[in-house]
C-alpha cells in the first residue's frame, strides 16, 4: 500500500497544528506502508519508506497580480505543478484548502480515492478575507469542492464531524473521526532552562505561557487584552509569530505595547521557535493558555499537557473533547456571535474569564501538581500517534478494496 500525501507544511516549512499533524502521521504511516510527500517548499528527501518532494511557491509569474489574490494564485499553481510527475500511489490524501486542488487533480486525473483531513474550515475562518480578499471566496470553493467529492473525510474532532455535516452536502458515512497525536517520546517534561535564560525569565516567579500563531484565530490579542486582570507577579510569556496580516502584526504591537505600560514581565517571542526550545516553556510553565475562538482539535493543548503543564483554554470546538474540565485544565466559556466573523459577543468579558482561570491555576499549586499529572495520563492514553497510524490505513485499506 502506497499513500501520497499532498501538503503546504512540512519540515522544515512547518507553522500551524496542521504541519505538525502531516509531519507525525507521514513519519508513523511510513512505518506501515510507502508514504510520498509533496509539499509547498524545496525538500527533496527519501529515507526508507517515506519520501518528500518540495515544489516552489514563489511570485516569479504574478507580479501583475493583485496583492491579496497572489497566495491563492501561487497556491493553485503548486497544486497543479503536484500532479504533472505521475504517482504509483493507491490512495490520495489532502490536508488544508492549499492542498484540496491538489486533491482534486489526483482522483480526477488518475482515479485515485480522495481522503481530506478537515484541520480547519474557511466557512468558519472569515478574517481569512483580510488576508485573501476575494481569494477567500476561491479557497472556500475549492475546499467545498475537495470536501463534497471525497470518498472519505477524517475530521479531528466530533465538533469538527458536526461542522462539517453543517456547511457541505456530505453523507455522514463517509466522515470518520480520527484525532490528532503527539509523539509521547518527544513531548515530555525537561529540566533544561537554557530558553528561559536566554530571554530573561525569571524561574522563580510563575508565568503563562501561549504559543501560536497571530491570527484571529488564535485569540491572541484576547489574552493580551486579559494581561490587566492578570495577577501582577505572574509573567506573561508569548511565543507568537508569523502574523496573517500587517493589519494584525500592528494590532499586536499596540496592544502589547499597552499591557506593558503597567508591568514589566511580559516577554513576547516574536517568532516560532524550533520544538526542543518550546518543550522547554511548556515544561516550566505554570499554566498554557489557549484563547482560541476556533479550534477544530487544537494540538498545542495536548503538546502543553504533556509537558506535564494545566492548560486554561476556550471551550470552543475540539478542546472541549482535549481538556477535560477541573481534571487537566480549566475551560473558559465562550459566547460567540452567530454570523461571521463569531468574535466573543463580550470580548471584555472573554478576557476577564481568561484571567480568572489563569489566576485561579497560578494560585493553587497542588491544582497544578494535579492537572500536570492527569494531563500527561489522559495524553498517554488517547493521543498516541502510533494508534492513530493504525485507524488511518485502516480507512485506506477500506477505501482500496472498496475501488478494486
Amino acid at each position: 500500500m502506497k499513500v501520497l500525501f499532498l501538503t503546504r507544511e512540512f519540515p522544515p516549512y512547518v507553522y500551524g497544528g496542521a504541519g505538525v499533524h502531516v509531519e507525525y502521521l507521514a513519519k508513523e504511516l511510513s512505518e506501515l506502508m510507502k508514504v510520498d510527500v509533496r509539499a509547498f517548499g524545496d525538500q527533496d528527501v527519501v529515507t526508507n519508506n517515506l519520501s518528500v518532494k518540495g515544489f516552489s511557491w514563489d511570485d516569479t509569474n504574478f507580479d501583475a497580480a493583485d496583492e491579496k489574490l497572489k497566495m491563492l494564485f501561487k497556491t493553485l499553481k503548486v497544486g497543479l505543478d503536484m500532479n504533472i510527475a505521475p504517482t504509483d500511489a493507491n490512495v490520495v490524501h489532502c490536508h488544508t484548502w492549499y492542498s484540496h486542488f491538489a486533491g482534486i487533480l489526483a482522483k480526477l486525473c488518475y482515479g485515485l480515492p480522495l481522503v481530506v483531513t478537515t484541520h480547519s474550515l474557511e466557512p468558519l475562518r472569515p478574517w481569512k478575507r483580510e488576508q485573501l480578499g476575494r481569494g477567500y471566496d476561491a479557497s472556500s470553493w475549492v475546499e467545498k469542492t475537495a470536501i463534497e467529492m471525497a470518498d472519505a473525510i477524517i475530521a479531528v474532532s466530533e465538533e469538527t464531524k458536526a461542522d462539517v455535516l453543517n456547511y457541505f452536502d456530505v453523507d455522514e458515512k463517509k466522515i470518520e473521526v480520527i484525532y490528532n497525536g503527539i509523539d509521547l517520546k518527544e513531548y515530555a517534561a525537561t529540566s533544561e532552562t537554557s530558553v528561559l535564560e536566554s530571554y530573561g525569565i525569571d524561574q522563580t516567579k510563575p508565568f503563562v505561557l501561549f504559543v501560536g500563531r497571530i491570527t484571529r484565530q488564535k485569540g491572541i490579542i484576547h489574552l493580551v487584552n486579559a494581561i490587566k486582570f492578570i495577577d501582577k507577579d505572574t509573567q506573561i510569556v508569548l511565543c507568537a509569530g508569523a502574523p496573517d496580516t500587517e493589519d494584525i502584526a500592528k494590532e499586536m504591537e499596540d496592544a502589547v505595547a499597552k499591557a506593558s505600560a503597567d508591568r514589566d514581565n511580559i516577554f513576547w517571542i516574536d517568532k516560532m521557535l524550533d520544538k526542543k526550545d518550546v518543550i522547554q516553556l511548556y515544561s516550566h510553565a505554570t499554566v498554557f493558555c489557549c484563547p482560541s475562538i476556533y479550534e477544530p482539535f487544537g494540538i498545542i493543548n495536548i503538546e502543553a499537557m504533556a509537558c506535564e503543564t494545566a492548560v486554561v483554554a476556550s471551550a470552543v470546538g475540539g478542546i472541549k473533547e482535549v481538556v477535560v474540565p477541573g481534571e487537566t485544565g480549566l475551560l473558559v466559556p465562550l459566547e460567540q456571535q452567530k454570523e461571521a466573523p463569531f468574535e466573543p459577543v463580550d470580548p471584555d468579558q472573554f478576557s476577564k474569564d481568561l484571567a480568572e482561570g489563569i489566576n485561579t491555576v497560578v494560585a493553587d499549586k497542588d491544582l497544578q501538581k494535579n492537572m500536570a499529572k492527569a494531563g500527561r495520563k489522559r495524553v498517554e492514553d488517547h493521543f498516541d500517534w502510533k494508534a492513530i497510524a493504525k485507524q488511518t490505513k485502516s480507512l485506506y485499506k477500506s477505501l482500496i478494496d472498496s475501488n478494486v
